[in-house]
């Protein structure tokens, strides 16, 4: 494998097989691991392999897509702590909120088919989107006041001869004005578990339970004991292949404990999602058969919303399970657990496959379930928010942390890290090449909030500019209808005026003219100057992210 990994060195570095191992061992890969074949190893860890040569390959732009796909958690954080320290450009793929707003710069986000860039994190595009909207909302609502009135003008005073310019102009006006439409809902996950009460105050209890698949000595589980309760909120985390997913299924009962005891309070009613259940799914069925078939009720009507829940509406909810996506049948898996109350849930990596939008939803239904959660998961977003214990595999052993995660990580740490903390004069050298690229990252942050600030005003002026000279092009449109108007009635005073008034308007606009060209050639040249300050930094520090 490590003469695999070494085909991504640059021709100049073939022999630095160092580096190809440092980046393997933090991808989750062991020293036994260095000569074996490629062939060997399964799919997950082969897509490790080829992001490993990626990595080493010193590219100046690098375009990744789901890495932390079949990554630990302890995989995951390596990754993030080299990409953070990594010296070049990065667009990165992700459905990780976590991971990818401690990288980024910039966000670039799919929106209603339009793709929109900004500076910060997905919270801030997230802010802006739902601002926009608001400010599309209640722009369209007015609009439709104003056409409105426009059309009871022209319906009240078409058949009047001498009014015909006033109206024709009006007709004018409204077939120039275009209609804002309603914005259509977007389809997102949005469902919650259903409690079933729970009498006890303990839900399930764990005592020096040993499992292993051969049935016997080295045990994967080993003398494993805890109690949870009918309230608990407990993360299992890890390196993969450690037994993770295994004791999920011990106290599921999916798999039965060589030695020791699992007991469960009489009134338990597990909700358990696995990894492997989407296999279980039937594919001539269609999916509101497989979800209507876990309703204890057998309601159609109930499982057909449940399927709506699910975002499968309509005919969606009549689609085969064979022709499904992983995330639609992840999606499918979900909607059979919430078909029937639960009182502890036991969810094994139940964000894999499910875009950013699905997790959040997914992450506020288990924080607002009433009862007891068991969650596998590597995403530190959901340890962070949701985790009051932590089960954590590593030293070769189960720790049970009485804790949040921040906690965890300030008194236990993951062992990889510990090691990384070692004094050497190279890791000093790395740490103090990260530190400066962060406040290289940190300058040209502060760079782009000038720029914005600076700008701000210019940008603000030349719209109000703008909707002067709309406002300034309506007036002399209303005072050229009522000039025609007076012309028919005769009135000579009032033409006098209206020509004089129009004149002005006329002037009016001229001057908005020019003040919207000199202010938009101040917005071009400082907006350059500021370009040239962030290409100036991005070439004197080889960092450039933008």
């Amino acid at each position: 494998m490590i003469d695999e990994g070494c085909l991504g060195l640059p021709k100049d570095r073939g022999d630095e097989r160092w580096q190809v191992e440092k980046i393997l061992f933090g991808l989750g890969f062991e020293r036994a691991d260095m000569v074996r074949r490629p062939s060997e190893f399964s799919g997950g860890y082969q897509v490790r392999l080829n992001l490993a040569k990626v990595l080493v390959s010193e590219p100046n732009l690098l375009l990744l897509d789901e890495p932390t796909n079949y990554l630990d958690i302890t995989s995951i954080r390596w990754l993030s702590r080299f990409l953070t320290a990594w010296n070049g450009e990065l667009m990165l793929i992700t459905h990780d909120r976590g991971f990818m707003d401690g990288l980024i710069t910039h966000t670039l986000g799919i929106h209603r088919s339009r793709v929109r860039k900004i500076a910060g994190t997905t919270n801030k595009l997230y802010a802006q989107i739902i601002k926009e909207e608001e400010i599309h909302e209640k722009t369209r609502i007015n609009d439709e006041k104003k056409r409105k009135e426009v059309e009871e003008f022209i319906t009240r005073f078409r058949a009047k001869a001498r009014l015909a310019n006033l109206v024709q102009s009006r007709v004018k006006q409204l077939e120039k004005r275009e209609k804002l439409q309603q914005l259509e809902q977007i389809k997102t996950l949005d469902f919650w578990f259903t409690h079933s009460a729970m009498p006890g105050k303990h839900i399930l209890s764990a005592e020096d339970i040993c499992f292993s698949y051969d049935a016997k000595p080295p045990y994967l589980i080993e003398n494993f004991s805890i109690t949870i309760g009918a309230h608990d909120r407990i993360c299992v985390t890890g390196k993969n292949g450690k037994g993770k997913s295994t004791l999920l299924r011990l106290l599921a009962g999916d798999l039965r404990a060589l030695t020791g005891e699992l007991r469960t309070h009489p009134h338990v009613k597990p909700g358990y999602y696995a990894q492997t259940n989407a296999a279980r799914l039937r594919d001539t069925f269609t999916v509101e058969e497989e979800i209507l078939s876990a309703c204890g009720d057998n309601d159609r009507q109930r499982a057909r919303n449940i399927c709506g829940a699910m975002i499968f509406e309509g005919d969606d909810a009549l689609k085969p399970v064979s022709i499904l996506s992983g995330g639609e049948k992840s999606r499918v898996m979900l909607g059979r657990i919430i078909a029937e109350p639960a009182n502890l849930l036991l969810l094994d990596e139940p964000t894999n496959h499910l875009d950013m939008e699905s997790c959040d939803a997914l992450l506020a239904a288990v924080d607002s379930f009433e009862g007891a959660v068991v969650m596998v998961t590597h995403n530190e977003t959901f340890l962070h928010a949701l985790a009051t214990r932590i089960i954590a595999f590593q030293d070769g052993k189960i720790i049970v942390h009485e804790g949040n995660y921040a906690s965890f990580l300030e008194k236990i740490g993951w062992e990889d890290e510990r090691a990384d903390n070692e004094p050497t004069e190279t890791k000093r050298a790395d740490t103090e090449a990260i530190v400066n690229r962060k406040e290289l990252r940190r300058i040209r942050s502060e760079m782009l909030t000038r720029r914005s600030k600076a700008l701000k005003p210019l940008e603000n002026d030349i719209h109000d500019t703008e909707n002067a000279i709309m406002g300034a092009d309506e007036k002399l449109s209303q005072q050229n209808d009522m000039l025609i108007a007076a012309s028919h009635t005769g009135d000579g005073r009032r033409i006098a005026d209206l020509s004089k008034e129009i004149h002005a308007t006329k002037i009016e606009i001229d001057r908005l003219y020019g003040e919207l060209e000199r202010l938009t050639v101040q917005f071009e040249e400082e907006s350059a100057r500021f370009e040239r300050e962030i290409d100036l930094l991005g070439q004197e520090s080889r960092f450039d992210t933008d």
